[in-house]
């Protein structure tokens, strides 16, 4: 029997590997399959000797469907596809590409930001020769008693999926399963693959068919009715339940399914950080944020219920007061995640299922029930008090009362005044120092989404390096970074980075000089100050000379950006205003009391010593304990 071959097509490792990249897409009308668009959306790179002979040319000749972009560090660039890869909602994936040894072991801190996130990232690093002649080559850190190991293999407990590319053919199999990982709900997270300098230029007859265009979906997987009986059951036991909502609301596209579950039930609903915006504000049973960052008025309604509804979320500590924010003996947990590891947490009564399939399906057997109408109502009362704190914190105040000397401005007001100038499609983005709380217990959300904090990882430096790749997510749109003095000169750079590209971004600099929340909670516990403030720090300095303060808008202009100082609330408005107007990447300054902080009733978990040395410290373990009482072990 005569039989033709299969078309193959002759390709470097580094040109089959971008090709096929190039043909995957993603639906982007979900359900109807009427549109796509190209999977990868953008590529960072940093080009050096481990990539720059075979992967750079390889890319070159696809800037049509994957333009690549040009960081100044390897971590940002990673963190930028991260936020890309949120601003998208999980639906298009961003690439960060080094060479070998430090350039590839930078990204390694990107690669944690997306795993505690569960967001995809495709990372790609040079690695050395699988031949070994020339060994030790450049850059590379010999193990002496296992030569496989590279800088590559710190990538392991960071990701998803790895691997190394030893032989050309490993490309047939391990780019599917690379991709896979990327988009299952349940599995997504950061992938790396290894890419050895002499493998990338090695010839290969792929199949063509390999590269054909292939256009994917997200899985919804649906729940089992058995699981959505029981649920169904609990609920209408329930007296006073809630919904915590997290993240995965927005990864499932089921904000409006929450919105109209809840209305429908009556059932009021809290926010995790990464679940904020999933209701807007101004819903009747949005009971705010959850936890240690959150508002009195969720806090209170999850220390009354008796059930429990987490859909989509990981139960982070900030989010459960490390498990004291439920004070009910009584209280039930349920869960409704498309990953196991997530929905069997606590006990819970798990349901594995995309929260939008779930909460439809759910409906069917609640159908004409509703939780008590006074539990509702104490949701809204609550809610009320807690945005008219927020209302207090973030106005005016001292700052407009005509005689009284001024003061710093607050970071409260600082985050009342970007929401006041936020309009349709902006994105608001921190990570790290004070700010995460402060956006957290006082934003009032007035769109759905476009709210970025990462307190996952809750990673310095994420802030600038995120306001990029949510610019090239939502060009049409401002990308709007709130981030602290320590954060900023953390990790800056690519703020030269969004000028180079002509990706402008808005950056509020708040300067409180040094690490401020931390020295917050340093005196909390009863500590002294130490090592944290500028002015508290270890200096060899003569002493009487004067604390040394970064110009940060000097230095935001040597990057490139526009920038301007402010002193009131007032000035920051406008200052605000006037950044809309700039085609160029704006930095406004300001300067912020360290001394105002948000506050709300939740306590933490945060290791104190057994032995006190001062009555101060006695004191703060002793609240401490007090707080623990209210720990729940196991659900």
């Amino acid at each position: 029997m005569n039989t033709v071959a299969a078309p193959t097509v002759a390709m470097t490792v580094a040109e089959a590997l971008v090709a096929y990249l190039r043909a995957q897409h993603i639906e982007t009308d979900e359900g109807s399959g009427s549109g796509s668009a190209p999977l990868f959306g953008c590529a960072f790179a940093i080009f050096g000797h481990g990539n720059v002979t075979c992967f750079s040319e390889a890319l070159r000749a696809h800037q049509d469907v994957l333009p690549v972009w040009r960081g100044q560090n390897e971590q940002s660039m990673a963190l930028a596809a991260v936020a890309y890869a949120k601003a998208h909602q999980r639906r298009r994936i961003g690439l960060a590409i080094a060479s070998v040894g430090p350039g590839a072991l930078n990204m390694v801190t990107a690669a944690g930001v997306a795993h505690t996130n569960r967001l995809p990232l495709l990372l790609l690093a040079g690695d050395s020769h699988v031949g070994r002649l020339p060994d030790p080559v450049l850059q590379q850190v010999e193990h002496f008693n296992d030569p496989t190991l590279s800088v590559n293999d710190a990538f392991k407990p960071v990701v998803r999926y790895w691997d190394r590319i030893v032989t050309p053919s490993q490309l047939l199999q391990t780019l599917p399963q690379a991709i896979s990982t990327l988009l299952d709900p349940e599995t997504c997270g950061p992938v790396f693959l290894g890419l050895p300098q002499d493998v990338q230029g090695q010839r290969y007859d792929f199949p063509a068919a390999f590269f054909e265009k292939r256009i994917h979906r997200i899985a919804r997987p649906e729940p089992e009715a058995r699981s959505m009986a029981e649920l169904a059951q609990a609920l209408r036991q329930a007296r006073r339940p809630i919904i915590i909502a997290g993240g995965g609301v927005h990864y499932a596209q089921a904000t409006a399914a929450l919105a109209q579950f809840a209305s429908q039930h009556g059932i009021p609903v809290v926010e995790t950080i990464a679940g904020r915006a999933t209701l807007l504000q101004s819903h009747p049973l949005n009971a705010g944020p959850i936890g240690v960052t959150g508002s009195d008025s969720a806090n209170q309604m999850a220390a009354e219920a008796d059930l429990v509804l987490a859909i989509g979320t990981r139960l982070q500590d900030f989010s459960t007061g490390s498990w004291s924010v439920f004070r009910n003996p009584h209280m039930r947990l349920a869960s409704i995640n498309v990953g196991r590891h997530d929905a069997t947490k606590h006990l819970a009564l798990a349901v594995r299922a995309d929260a939008g399939a779930a909460l439809t399906a759910l409906s069917q057997p609640l159908k004409g029930w509703q939780a008590d109408a006074a539990w509702g109502a104490l949701c809204a009362t609550r809610a009320a008090a807690w945005k008219a704190q927020v209302q207090a914190r973030t106005s005016v105040g001292h700052d407009a009362v005509e005689g009284v000397a001024k003061k710093a401005v607050s970071y409260a007001q600082v985050v009342g005044a970007v929401n006041r100038a936020m309009q349709a499609g902006d994105t608001v983005i921190t990570a790290a120092g004070g700010l995460p709380a402060e956006l957290n217990m006082n934003w009032q959300s007035p769109q759905l989404a476009h709210f970025d904090i990462d307190f996952g990882f809750s990673c310095m430096g994420y802030e600038v390096a995120a306001g990029w790749g949510v610019k090239l997510a939502h060009p049409q749109s401002e990308s709007i970074v709130l981030v602290g003095d320590g954060s900023y000169l953390m990790q800056n750079v690519d703020l030269y980075s969004t000028v180079l590209t002509g990706h402008k971004i808005i950056c509020v600099v708040c300067d409180n000089a040094g690490f401020a929340v931390i020295d917050k909670l340093q005196r909390n516990v009863g500590h002294s100050s130490f090592n944290n403030l500028l002015q508290d720090c270890s200096t060899a300095r003569a002493p009487g000379t004067a604390l040394p303060r970064v110009d940060f808008v000097q230095h935001a202009q040597a990057l490139g950006a526009s920038a301007s100082r402010v002193d009131t609330l007032a000035g920051l408005e406008q200052a605000l205003l006037k950044a809309r107007q700039s085609a160029n990447s704006v930095v406004i300054v300001v300067d912020i009391d360290a001394s105002q902080w948000s506050h709300c009733e939740c306590w933490w978990d945060v290791g104190l010593p057994e032995i006190t040395r001062n009555a101060t410290q006695a004191q703060a373990v002793d609240a401490w304990n007090t707080g623990r009482a209210q720990q729940r072990h196991g659900i």
